[in-house]
């Protein structure tokens, strides 16, 4: 591998290698014109299987199964790989072309929500579950909610990314992302020694928001050989909070959904 050598200027290369090194451009907003498909109910969810994209069916199996009105959605497949998520309609809702992006047409005005972080917390909010009200108990919530927003970047789009996808691998990178990966399953081993739940004693939308990452992480369904890579086993109170969300009837339907073609 020969030394990199910074320019003053940087200019983005005519080819990036790699899984997604296609897609990558410096540049944000629509590629091509596109029309989105819409069904009739309350939300239309724009997303895929990923760990991102799930935290959204979690959330609306998990509504569905408390038997809650207006909570059906329609669940259409944005294939990432194949830039979908470049299409003018998808980046009306979301304008940073990430999945997932969900449009509540329940409202006398559509309501466009992304960010999977943003999506977990307007449903609870608007159906009032898996939040407590109680504000020191909320905030608790909040607090697990937002470090998986920080905190996931560096395992999906630095451990994974140099792990698995990066067309070489780099001896530093993944020594780098591998370290913080542990550390973080060493603090969310810790916090779940004396909880069932990482805020408390029930299930809320921090734990999902966790455990699409995190919790399939532990089970070794992200990245081929990546769990024997960071020793997931030796995690076992994190393996214990897997494997009580896992069982949830609503957790096994969500990774079950159906993702209709947009196409």
């Amino acid at each position: 591998m020969s030394e990199y050598h910074l320019p003053d200027v940087w200019q983005a290369p005519t080819a990036m290698g790699g899984a997604w090194g296609g897609l990558n451009q410096p540049t944000a907003g629509a590629r091509f014109d596109q029309t989105l498909p819409k069904g009739t109910a309350p939300f239309q969810v724009y997303s895929l299987g990923t760990p991102n994209g799930i935290k959204v069916t979690l959330m609306l199996e998990e509504l569905k199964e408390l038997g809650l009105a207006n909570a059906d959605y329609d669940l259409y497949r944005i294939a990432i790989g194949d830039g979908d998520q470049f299409g003018s309609d998808f980046v009306a809702i979301n304008p940073n072309s990430k999945i997932p992006a969900m449009i509540d047409q329940s409202e006398k005005k559509p309501v466009r929500v992304f960010e999977s972080a943003s999506i977990l917390l307007y449903l609870a909010d608007k159906f009032n579950v898996f939040i407590p009200q109680d504000w020191a108990q909320r905030t608790e919530v909040l607090n697990w909610l937002f470090w998986s927003t920080g905190a996931a970047p560096f395992l999906g789009g630095g451990f994974g990314h140099f792990f698995h996808y990066a067309p070489e691998k780099i001896g530093y990178a993944i020594d780098r992302f591998a370290m913080e990966a542990k550390r973080q399953l060493d603090l969310l081993d810790k916090e779940l020694a004396d909880k069932p739940y990482i805020a408390g004693s029930d299930y809320t939308i921090a734990d999902m928001a966790i455990w699409s990452w995190y919790g399939r992480l532990a089970q070794d369904k992200i990245w081929t050989d990546a769990g024997k890579f960071l020793d997931v086993q030796s995690y076992k109170n994190l393996q214990a909070w897997t494997q009580r969300i896992a069982d949830r009837p609503a957790t096994k339907r969500a990774l079950e959904a159906n993702y209709q073609d947009i196409k």
